[in-house]
């Protein structure tokens, strides 16, 4: 029997990087704001989905607002985010049943492809944690920090082919990371899957999509644009 399948869409953040005037997950890319994009391509792929929206408390009402000004038809339960991206997704799991597929994407990931959606979606019915991941094509320096703030080499080698980077949707069996989620908090928890790797999760890989990035500087957003036209 098919899963159930939910999102939390992870748009808790300010978007310090990014300096602008309103949290990155606002800003407007041919007209509208990145996270309406992200939502609508996965509206597009999956249209049972559930969706849960995790935003930074004060912007809550604001995307309220947004949406029922815009038109934008979108069934969604609104979280209010917590001190890190770990407990604001711990937050919208209250709301995610045992025994469904609950995928996690960044909100500021909008270029991510309808196909792509639809893919992962089906690789997770029989994959526990799936991980979408890129390899890393640069050639890797191992450097250190002197005191007076030059970069120095530290002698070592780094085998790139090892190296890749890990995309969202990361996607779950949501009784997998339900339980992974009752651990407390630590730094190292970068994203989901190492949240479920240290509870003993042992996680699946699949390619992602090479412009499936995450929009964080003035110069993503650039690229988004381009992309986009």
């Amino acid at each position: 029997m098919e899963r159930k399948k939910y999102l939390i869409v992870s748009a808790g953040g300010v978007g310090t990087r990014m300096g602008a005037a309103v949290p990155k997950q606002f800003i407007e890319l041919g007209g509208k704001p990145i996270l309406r994009i992200t939502l609508e391509k996965f509206m597009a792929a999956i249209p049972d989905l559930h969706i849960i929206t995790v935003l930074p408390e004060g912007s809550v009402a604001q995307w309220r607002q947004y949406c029922v000004k815009e038109n934008f038809t979108c069934p969604q339960r609104l979280v209010k985010g917590g001190f890190t991206r770990f407990h604001s997704v711990k937050n919208a799991l209250a709301y995610v049943p045992d025994g469904a597929l609950v995928a996690v994407h960044d909100g500021v990931r909008p270029l991510i492809s309808v196909d792509g959606i639809r893919r992962l979606f089906q690789e997770a019915e029989s994959a526990p944690a799936l991980i979408p991941v890129m390899p890393v094509t640069d050639t890797l320096k191992v450097l250190d920090k002197a005191a007076d703030g030059r970069l120095v080499s530290t002698g070592e080698s780094a085998d790139r082919t090892r190296f890749w980077g890990a995309q969202t949707p990361q996607i779950f069996h949501s009784e997998v990371l339900k339980a992974a989620y009752t651990q407390g908090y630590d730094t190292s928890f970068t994203d989901d899957a190492s949240v479920a790797e240290r509870h003993g999760v042992t996680l699946a890989f699949t390619e992602g999509e090479k412009y499936n990035i995450k929009i964080t500087t003035p110069e993503d957003l650039a690229l988004a644009a381009k992309l986009l036209m």
